[in-house]
């Protein structure tokens, strides 16, 4: 089910790029000043992302947002900093959004998105002063943008009609649309609605542009498919040849199929749309992406997976000679999952991030042998680059947001770049976090993080919140979530308990695919047995206090586990979980997943169904539920939360029902934010604190 958010708040400093050795925030701060952490102090810290080096190495390109708490929604600039730590400053600080910075191939400008022309527009800034100039002037918006290696051509999205051959006719039939006096769309084939938006027959198609002038041309037109993949993918997805002459993209081109199948495939294109694209990834029908190339070109490397229909398989790096040569799996022996990915500067090695009990941690591979190294275990890292000898990353953890770091090759002296965080970090008191393992479900390791409360006092006695993540091929693991935030709970004056079930990612494809056709098995079991060697484990934890919280899956697992765990908890929290598994098939868009995780479809194997469903043992339900949904939710329907309160008035349990009629799968503007977490903490206090 896939859980993600986002937000961001506070506005520091605002600079120019000749301002030399300024720091973004003072670490220091004094304990007059500091407090527990909470969902104000998760706001307030800015969001960093979407580095990008410079192409002597020397700078580096970031996005930044921050929360503007006044217009309920946060806004985006970009930053330079050099990769030595030094010089930070503000690029562009227009009150719209910059975003997706990408350098020119001469290092001295910066090409981005901007809205501050009220549409989303490609700019172009240089960095060593002055105003930011309108590249483009289209009818719709553009997004994922990409800068070709010989600075000839720009590369970005649109979402246009695919039969349409101009944007003129895209913004015209819309345009016509938009005048009809009758509302109704007519629909023959699915997916209808997505994750949180109701598809209108736009796609988002590959588009190209000469920088010495001309049309925008749609590398695409036709193919009803979209580049990136949604709602997740982004620039990743999309690739230049190094010298700048084709591009190489992922799409699902399935036509009716496209809401069962995991079929993404690589297409190649040349960038004057003078040849057909061509798919270079048809024999396999599982999931291809992150097209990246080896710096002389002559290798394209990507991640793919090996199972149709499956979109927790495990990516593999492939190898292949560029442009026609075999391809090669590099990694087939790694029982990890890579994300991100680049070359070395001589190509001989590819850093890689991939989950890693607990960790999403920052790998070498041998381009050679396959051979695999980890070069930074601790903490969520992603994006890595290269840079004079050295990998730039960014990293979190259960304590921070994420920071740019540099590390050499073998590990050795990491440096911190940049310290954007440091003084709310230290002005709010968080909780001491530690890892642990246990006996799981057949005797097999389970993993389990434990965030104590702030202020801890061994001496005391504190209530817990036991959290369950969602996926379920997911992972609540050492890095900085802007909802499901142990720190939140910590500072509210509870411990945090998170088990990786089986079926959590990083820790092994078998211990991933053990969960299919087992929902309420083997992850049950490791969290009855995880509660139980956190409370003996920790005597300064409440046994008579725990309250289960959990979204996504983990809301199904909470309707799970009041049917089959009922007398354990104190209370419950279930934001957007299924009640009716046979239901929320049917509810649904990615049929792919219910039909792999349940073995088929419900008419195909009604057992699958049947076996862990919660309305089933509705009857058993007796713990009091805060249930959390909203309506624009298209992968849990609000159906299965509206029928959960339901259940709960008519059995007369003590429940209480939190309905968001402008969010999603996700809780995004941040005034809703904090109802969300004060209206959380406030059931927890009622039942586990405001208790004899």
């Amino acid at each position: 089910m896939r859980l993600t958010s986002s937000f961001l708040f506070f506005l520091v400093f605002v600079g120019a790029c000749s301002v030399t050795g300024i720091p973004l925030s003072n670490s220091h701060a004094s304990s007059s000043d500091t407090h527990p952490f909470s969902i104000h102090d998760m706001l307030a810290m800015d969001r960093l992302s979407d580095p990008q080096v410079s192409p002597d190495g020397k700078l580096i390109v970031f996005t930044l947002r921050k929360t503007d708490l006044e217009a309920d929604k946060g806004r985006t600039d970009l930053w330079l900093i050099g990769a030595g730590g030094t010089d930070l400053c503000r690029l562009t600080s227009h009150p719209e959004g910059d975003f997706n910075p990408r350098w020119a191939p001469d290092g001295k400008s910066v090409w981005f998105i901007s809205t501050r022309s009220d549409s989303s527009q490609v700019w172009r800034i240089r960095v060593d002063g002055g105003e930011a100039q309108q590249v483009t002037d289209l009818p719709l918006d553009v997004g994922n943008l990409l800068v070709s290696p010989d600075g000839k051509h720009i590369a970005f999205t649109m979402e246009v009609f695919p039969d349409c051959k101009t944007i003129a006719n895209t913004k015209d039939r819309l345009d016509e649309i938009s005048s009809r006096k009758t509302s109704g769309r007519i629909y023959e084939q699915i997916f209808v609605r997505h994750w949180d938006t109701w598809k209108d027959g736009r796609r988002s198609h590959l588009f190209v542009m000469p920088l010495t002038g001309g049309d925008a041309i749609d590398l695409m037109w036709g193919m009803d498919a979209d580049t990136p993949s949604k709602p997740f993918g982004g620039p990743e997805e999309i690739t230049f040849t190094p010298d700048g002459g084709w591009l190489v993209f992922s799409a699902r081109d399935a036509g009716r199929a496209e809401s069962w199948s995991t079929d993404f495939n690589l297409y190649a294109v040349p960038v004057d749309g003078s040849k057909p694209l061509v798919c270079i990834t048809e024999e396999n029908k599982a999931w291809d992406t992150n097209p990246v190339f080896s710096p002389d070109g002559r290798t394209l490397a990507y991640l793919a997976m090996a199972k149709p229909g499956y979109e927790s398989d495990c990516f593999r790096i492939v190898l292949r000679n560029w442009p026609d040569g075999e391809k090669r799996v590099l990694t087939e022996n790694w029982d990890r999952s890579p994300s991100s990915f680049c070359f070395s500067a001589d190509g001989e090695t590819i850093y890689a991030t991939a989950t890693n009990v607990g960790q999403a941690s920052l790998f070498a591979v041998n381009v050679k042998t396959g051979a695999v190294r980890t070069i930074v275990k601790e903490g969520r890292i992603d994006s890595p680059a290269v840079s004079s000898g050295r990998i730039i990353y960014g990293m979190s953890s259960l304590r921070s947001p994420v920071e740019l770091y540099s590390v050499e090759p073998d590990g050795r002296n990491i440096r911190k770049i940049t310290n954007i965080n440091d003084e709310k970090i230290a002005a709010a008191h968080m909780g001491e976090y530690e890892q642990f393992t246990f006996d799981g479900w057949s005797g097999q390791t389970v993993y389990c993080y434990v965030v104590k409360p702030v202020d801890f006092n061994p001496a005391k006695k504190y209530p817990v919140a036991f959290l369950i993540h969602g996926g379920p091929q997911g992972s609540f693991g050492n890095s900085f979530h802007y909802r499901w935030n142990p720190q939140a709970y910590a500072g509210a004056g509870y411990a945090a308990v998170m088990v990786d079930f089986h079926g959590s990612t990083g820790y092994g494809q078998a211990f991933t695919d053990s969960i299919r056709g087992d929902w309420g098995g083997k992850p049950l079991e490791d969290l009855q047995k995880g509660l139980a060697a956190a409370l003996k484990r920790y005597p300064w934890m409440d046994a008579d206090k725990v309250g289960a919280l959990g979204a996504s899956f983990g809301g199904y697992m909470i309707n799970w586990i009041s049917g089959n765990w009922p007398d354990r908890f104190r209370c419950m929290v279930n934001h957007d979980g299924n009640i009716d598994e046979r239901m929320a098939y049917f509810d649904t868009e990615e049929l792919w997943f219910p039909e792999w995780d349940h073995i088929g479809t419900p008419w195909e194997n009604p057992a699958g169904y049947e076996k862990h469903n919660p309305v089933n043992f509705v009857k058993n339900w007796k713990t009091p539920m805060l249930v959390i949904h909203g309506a624009l939710d298209y992968r849990v329907a609000d159906t299965q939360g509206l029928g959960t309160f339901n259940a709960l008035q008519r059995l007369g349990v003590p429940g209480k029902l939190l309905y968001f009629p402008d969010e999603s799968h996700w809780v995004l503007k941040p005034a809703n934010s904090i109802l969300w977490h004060e209206t959380v903490i406030s059931w927890l206090d009622r039942w586990l604190k405001n208790t004899d």
